[in-house]
């Protein structure tokens, strides 16, 4: 799943949002889909031209150079689609995609800490489920002459795209996503909201998870993919091993000894808890032990005596 938040997408978010509104109604002029209207959690049949009137009025004391909104992305991976079609079919599919996405906002809305911001009711949000992707002059595809930038993408491409007010439904609440604030300045962050977007992006996995019993595998976890971008060395170590979690060798040669590779072991793994990791329940250390030669490790290109 990946869930981005941003303030640049088609437009500059600090005039109106007809111009995104408009972009993001493609489907309906490219495809000829009237009926795919826009929805929040209070309805399911919203035009467009309400969704940009309720966004642009609701700017109340935000100045010219003030973000009047946002724009939330949520694609779901080919695994989670396939996932959701198997458990309800493609109709009750987009639905419960529905559903999930008010839920986000939830989620969204309760990271600002904020006593008077609780749920999305509280927000004034619109969203739309698209079906199509399209390459980009950044894909490889592209690049390689392939194929041009515009055409749509194969497979299953289902995603939801959600613009919300920067204020709240009262039009008084100034609440801001970019905010950086971990509580140094308790007034400034209690003021702006202490958004963490790298824990609503974990909550959005989460609710999924929970919400359709969805079996996430380590290495597919945004915590995961965020500790191997952005971790330190040893992190990035620690999160491998729980992702391979005693992952049987995936090389073993005779001869002078055994040559074992095994991805995220750190160096300084002793040979104790080597032979113990690789050990089957009842298993000894003698059915794995070389005869002759020593034990060794093979990372990043280079083998290390153990």
């Amino acid at each position: 799943m990946f869930i981005n938040i941003t303030d640049r997408e088609k437009g500059n978010n600090k005039g109106s949002s007809g111009q995104l509104v408009h972009y993001l109604d493609k489907e309906q002029r490219l495809f000829d889909t009237p009926d795919q209207l826009w929805f929040n959690g209070e309805a399911s049949d919203i035009a467009s031209f309400e969704v940009r009137t309720a966004i642009d009025n609701n700017i109340a004391k935000l100045m010219k150079t003030d973000a009047k909104f946002f724009l939330i992305n949520v694609s779901q991976s080919q695994k989670e689609l396939h996932h959701l079609m198997d458990k309800f079919g493609e109709l009750k599919s987009k639905e419960q995609l529905k559903d999930y996405a008010t839920k986000l906002i939830d989620e969204y809305a309760r990271n600002f800490h904020r006593t008077a911001v609780e749920s999305h009711k509280d927000l004034l949000w619109f969203a739309k489920l698209e079906h199509h992707r399209y390459y980009s002059f950044r894909d490889k595809e592209v690049k390689s002459g392939e194929v041009k930038a515009g055409t749509t993408k194969p497979g299953d491409q289902w995603h939801i795209q959600i613009i919300v007010s920067r204020k709240d439904i009262t039009n008084k609440i100034r609440l801001s996503p970019m905010n950086k604030s971990r509580g140094k300045n308790s007034v400034h962050s209690k003021k702006l909201g202490q958004f963490d977007r790298t824990a609503f992006k974990q909550s959005g996995e989460v609710l999924f998870d929970s919400l359709f019993n969805f079996d996430r595998k380590p290495g597919d976890t945004f915590e995961y993919r965020n500790t191997q971008k952005n971790g330190s060395h040893q992190d990035r170590i620690v999160a491998n091993i729980k992702r391979e979690e005693v992952k049987r060798p995936k090389q073993i040669k005779a001869g002078r000894g055994l040559k074992l590779e095994i991805p995220g072991l750190p160096i300084k793994y002793n040979k104790a808890s080597l032979l113990e990791s690789l050990l089957q329940p009842g298993q000894d250390y003698s059915t794995l032990m070389p005869r002759k030669g020593k034990w060794k490790k093979k990372q990043n290109g280079q083998e290390f005596r153990l």
